[in-house]
Parts: structure tokens; C-alpha cells; sequence
């Protein structure tokens, strides 16, 4: 039987974005988590692949072209950590965003290639905005990002608390972020 959620996802492409129909593998086991942010993308035109699971998104990321991923750390089955690394040796293309309320996530992220880092509670604007940037990143980056050279990475703590920003302008500052 389908998941409300997955129902309503696969029924609706979408009303108006600026990349419409992209495809996000939302990788989340929280229910809560996963339901709002699938109704976030699919008003902004995203086509949402929902997954519960690490395994579960690696198995969906073999069947189906995706765009970018969006990936919680602490679930079942497969962990997020393990997911990124089997999944960026599959598909190292594909962007992917680290959507985590874990803590000292930071220096790993950095260090793995992750695309961007979102600290949960997450500021929806600023995700939507990452989401954009790294959409419309060139593969080289992304590679480049993967092999450790130095590339643009995007953090961003929770909402209502501060954060350092990571060292040597491995970051957008909140003015870059917020261009249209």
C-alpha cells in the first residue's frame, strides 16, 4: 500500500520553480520531517523520490536518475554517513545536502565532499537557495569538491543558533546566500 506521502508526490509534478521537475531524493525517517519538507519541494516544482532509509535511497538512486539528494545522518537500516559514501562512489555527480540535528557535523562534512550542510531546525529559504546553487554547480565542481581541492561549501547552522562559518572561504557568506 502506498504512503500518503508517496502517493501524493507521485501525483504532483510541481506548480512553479525556477528548475522545475528536478528530481530530489528526500532521504528522511522522521515522518514529520519528511512529510513538510516533501510539501516545500513539491510547491516549489521539485518531483520528490522519498526514501526512509539509507538502503532504501541507494536502491531508489540505482533505479532512477536524480538530481540531488537530501540526506538526514541518523536513520535506520543504513546510516546517512555510510549512504553518502556508497552513494558518491555510485553517482558522483549527483549533489548532495547533509540535513542533520546531529551535532559536529561540520569538519566531516567538509572533509567528505558533502555539497552543503544543514543543521536542523532548517531556515526553508536558505535550503531552497542551496538547493538552487548546487543544482546549477558544473560537475567539475562537484568532483573537485569530492577530491578535496578547494571548493565553495555551504553551511548552515540551526535556525536560532550561531555557528562559525567553516575555515578558508570554504563557504557563502549569508549575503551570498541571499542573492536572488
Amino acid at each position: 500500500m502506498k504512503s500518503k506521502t508517496a502517493s501524493r508526490t507521485a501525483s504532483t509534478r510541481g506548480r512553479s520553480s525556477n528548475r522545475p521537475g528536478e528530481r530530489i531524493l528526500l532521504v528522511d525517517d522522521d515522518p514529520t520531517v519528511h512529510d513538510s519538507l516533501n510539501d516545500v519541494l513539491l510547491s516549489e516544482g521539485y518531483l520528490v523520490i522519498p526514501a526512509e532509509n539509507g538502503q532504501q535511497a541507494l536502491d531508489l538512486a540505482n533505479k532512477s536518475p536524480v538530481d540531488l539528494v537530501l540526506l538526514d545522518l541518523n536513520m535506520p537500516v543504513k546510516n546517512g554517513w555510510d549512504t553518502f559514501e556508497e552513494l558518491t562512489r555510485q553517482h558522483p555527480l549527483i549533489p548532495v545536502i547533509i540535513a542533520t540535528a546531529r551535532p559536529n557535523q561540520l569538519f566531516t562534512a567538509l572533509n567528505a565532499g558533502v555539497g552543503a550542510l544543514m543543521e536542523k531546525p532548517m531556515d526553508i529559504p536558505t535550503l531552497l537557495r542551496t538547493m538552487d546553487k548546487l543544482l546549477a554547480e558544473s560537475s567539475d565542481k562537484r568532483l573537485a569538491r569530492l577530491a578535496g581541492q578547494n571548493s565553495e561549501f555551504h553551511y548552515k547552522p540551526a535556525t536560532g543558533r550561531s555557528g562559525a562559518p567553516p575555515p578558508g572561504g570554504a563557504s557563502f557568506t549569508d549575503e551570498e546566500l541571499n542573492e536572488p
